[in-house]
């Protein structure tokens, strides 16, 4: 499939991509866009144009409002409906003169977070970084609690404080124990860290009391952003018994600017790993959307700069699918804008490893990257990118919007 838009083709962000963001331009408002290239082109202009005539009902709901919130709650024949019209505007050269009007320059822009947040749970569904995390906390015993294989564990995060790609982050305050200390201490976290996740966008939702097959993933997830959640590993181990995470997770967790359709990641499936116990059947996943997500977590620390993991995201244990449907078992009911997003993202090898608290081993091995020296966790001044890449339909490779944070001083 290929495109007038100079570029697109070896950019990542190709006709069969088109990932969805919001931007505006100096003076201006915020726009529905979808990026080509290294253009985001604005799916206001094109709807002012004519060109998205008949394609969704109540179209100036979907295209008009500066948000991706519209397109989410209609579900996917019209997201598909979309999807066509969009890939027929940036293929075929006759639509060329006309959309060109609808173009805006990557670099002319700043980009919004694409839709409003509704709620928000993060998992914790890779083996491989629950292993490594039982071990370096609980060196003597089982790595994995007696019922990390039997549901996928979540919690409840706050919505409120996710952000879009770019934004900076203040080190948190909170209360920590330092080992040597008999009582606990208040101040700026001293062992912020990352977890390099993926997060699911929910676009249709569902009925209050009604649960949701993992078959019916395709049915009510939207797409996909990269996602990096923040982490004060003192504050956590200081809160975290007996509820799980508070204040160590909810100052901030980073989102991409551009949120990739579902759709586009359909040739980048692939088989889950093996679970044993069976799980229950709410849990069977008949058609998983395991993906091959080839991620990469970057440091910049004083200038140098580094890929010190690369995540394999298709070796999370449990699937999307079954994480929707742990998600909605009780009843619980989605709403369009819902995130969940997978946990922290670890392989089985030591430069697999998604997080700063196992690539030090938390702390105790700090890891030394040439450029940058030992690190341990995050220190004021650095910049974390997340990234991540997919086979496309095309053949070649889709590229996902990346994830950058600034660690900047406690206030």
């Amino acid at each position: 499939m290929s495109s007038w838009v100079r570029g697109a083709a070896e950019s990542g962000f190709g006709p069969s991509h088109l990932p969805y963001g919001v931007v505006t331009t100096p003076g201006g408002h915020p726009e529905l866009a979808v990026r080509i290239g290294d253009h985001a082109m604005s799916l206001a202009r094109l709807h002012d144009m004519g060109k998205l005539d008949g394609v969704v009902r109540h179209a100036v709901e979907v295209f008009d409002t500066g948000s991706l919130d519209g397109l989410l709650a209609r579900g996917p024949a019209e997201w598909s409906a979309v999807r066509r019209r969009l890939q027929e505007i940036v293929t075929d050269p006759a639509e060329e003169l006309m959309a060109h009007e609808a173009m805006l320059h990557l670099a002319d822009t700043t980009s919004l977070l694409p839709w409003t947040v509704a709620d928000y749970v993060d998992f914790y569904s890779s083996e491989h970084h629950a292993t490594n995390v039982g071990r370096i906390f609980r060196p003597d015993g089982d790595a994995l609690t007696p019922n990390w294989k039997h549901l996928p564990i979540g919690y409840h995060g706050r919505a409120g404080t996710v952000v879009v790609s770019g934004t900076d982050v203040v080190r948190p305050h909170g209360q920590r124990k330092p080992p040597h200390e008999d009582s606990p201490v208040f101040g700026p976290s001293r062992r912020l860290d990352v977890e390099v996740e993926v997060g699911f966008v929910v676009g249709a939702g569902s009925a209050l009391g009604t649960s949701v097959p993992a078959s019916a993933f395709a049915d009510h997830v939207f797409g996909v952003v990269l996602v990096n959640d923040w982490s004060a590993r003192d504050i956590q181990a200081w809160e975290y018994q007996p509820l799980g995470p508070f204040l160590a997770k909810s100052f901030a967790t980073s989102v991409s600017a551009w949120v990739t359709p579902l759709e586009a990641l359909a040739s980048a499936r692939v088989a889950p790993p093996a679970q044993d116990p069976t799980p229950f059947p709410y849990l069977a996943d008949p058609d998983p959307w395991s993906l091959d997500l080839r991620l990469a977590l970057e440091l910049e620390r004083g200038g140098a700069q580094a890929v010190v993991s690369r995540p394999p995201f298709a070796t999370t244990y449990w699937t999307p699918g079954q994480q929707l449907a742990h998600l909605t078992v009780n009843g619980a009911s989605l709403r369009p804008g819902d995130l969940y997003a997978s946990g922290t993202v670890s392989g089985p090898e030591v430069g697999q490893r998604g997080s700063f608290l196992e690539l030090s081993w938390g702390g105790r091995e700090p890891l030394v990257v040439e450029g940058l020296g030992e690190v341990a966790f995050l220190e004021d001044g650095d910049v974390v990118t997340i990234r991540g890449e997919a086979p496309a339909a095309d053949g070649g490779t889709l590229t996902l919007g990346k994830v950058v944070g600034r660690v900047v001083p406690a206030v």
